[in-house]
């Protein structure tokens, strides 16, 4: 028989503790993110978060989902899950922020670069089929329990619609655009940011809806390493058999999932049109 989980232990091990100060510094650098997000959302009054999540939807979206985006926050807020939301809007918005920073960049050079791609793409199939509980195990054993591992697990779970959808975005911009502009006399950096990426925005935008709902998913899971928020209750109603808590967890998931995609979904499509 043939073990490999060994040696993968043995390389996590190698890692933590040669590279234990560089995790440590991550560590803090995440922790800051995710912590100065929930200050921001958790300072203001209740009311005054939902009144400018309802007026963004109003601007994006219309009058159908600000009416759900009023009348789901208040639900939340009157069920007494309003800290636990935030906690977790937190986590999702600093692990969906920092997934983008690295997620576009690598997708924009798998574009650029064939080889690139051609690495990145088994990497990136790994990435979205390994069980989301599997990323636990090496987060734990980096930072230990807490928001941290909690970030670092949804950052690497909601990378790949990034990274894929850039690449899909910048490689369908029509060679004949690209012909043109390089005719013209622009230089690689005048066709990225003034040809290429306007032209795959509607893509890119699509990529950071899938990149939100899936650390939205993980973040839930991540409750099981201690990353609090909406996720701790959904696992108390399920390790405690308490039916109507974990059903309470659940509709304010829901609630978040769906103000969070109509609003971004949102974007991407104004982009289209504005194509069009």
């Amino acid at each position: 028989m043939i073990h490999i989980g060994p040696y993968i232990e043995e390389f996590i091990n190698w890692l933590t503790n040669n590279f234990g100060a560089l995790f440590n510094i991550i560590k803090i650098i995440v922790i800051s993110v995710v912590d100065s997000v929930e200050w921001i959302l958790m300072f203001p009054p209740f009311y005054v978060i939902i009144l400018l999540v309802a007026f963004l939807a109003w601007k994006r979206t219309g009058l159908g989902v600000t009416i759900f985006t009023i009348l789901g926050l208040t639900l939340i807020w009157a069920m007494g899950y309003w800290g636990q939301t935030m906690a977790t809007l937190a986590l999702i918005l600093s692990a969906a922020f920092i997934a983008l920073l690295i997620g576009v960049p690598m997708g924009i050079w798998a574009a650029k670069n064939p080889l690139a791609g051609k690495i990145m793409r088994p990497i990136l199939d790994l990435m979205q089929t390994m069980p989301a509980f599997v990323y636990l195990i090496p987060a734990v054993l980096f930072f230990g329990l807490g928001k941290v591992p909690g970030a670092f697990a949804t950052i690497i779970f909601a990378m790949p619609p990034a990274v894929r959808l850039t690449t899909l975005g910048i490689s369908q911009v029509p060679k004949e655009i690209v012909e043109a502009t390089r005719s013209f006399g622009a230089t690689p950096r005048q066709l990225l940011f003034k040809v290429e990426l306007p032209l795959a925005l509607p893509t890119i935008l699509a990529g950071v809806n899938q990149t939100i709902m899936m650390a939205l998913s993980m973040v839930v899971i991540s409750a099981m390493i201690a990353a609090g928020g909406l996720g701790e209750v959904v696992l108390k109603g399920i390790t405690q058999l308490k039916i109507g808590l974990g059903f309470e967890g659940g509709i304010a998931v829901v609630i978040l999932a769906i103000i969070l995609d109509r609003i971004t979904q949102s974007f991407g499509n104004t982009k289209k049109k504005n194509i069009a």
